[in-house]
């Protein structure tokens, strides 16, 4: 169940992406979405003691990030657009993904 939010995650922090605040874009989604996927990770990771499966979570976000990176019929794009937009797939990549790899990281120590 964790895995499948994961994906809810990838799916809603990209269709919020382009969220503005006043005339500027605001990326608030791939913020909530790391939190959300460190949150995932960190509540898989009380139910395993196996890291790769604590890390699902992540990783089925990862794989429908990278879904969503493609063109869709008709060539339509998820991620792009002018300014800060431009760079919303590095930012959501990033912002997205850093958190839960810092949970991972600290529950190996």
């Amino acid at each position: 169940m964790l895995t499948v939010d994961g994906v809810v995650s990838a799916v809603l922090g990209a269709v919020f992406m382009p969220i503005h605040l006043g005339s500027v874009p605001f990326p608030v989604s791939a913020v909530i979405s790391g939190l959300l996927n460190a949150a995932l990770v960190w509540a898989a990771s009380k139910w395993t003691d196996s890291r790769r499966i604590a890390a699902m979570p992540l990783l089925a976000w990862l794989v429908t990030a990278a879904i969503l990176m493609l063109g869709g019929p008709g060539n339509d794009i998820v991620f792009g657009g002018p300014g800060v937009m431009a760079y919303s797939v590095l930012l959501f990549l990033v912002l997205g993904a850093a958190p839960p790899l810092w949970v991972l990281r600290r529950d190996e120590a």
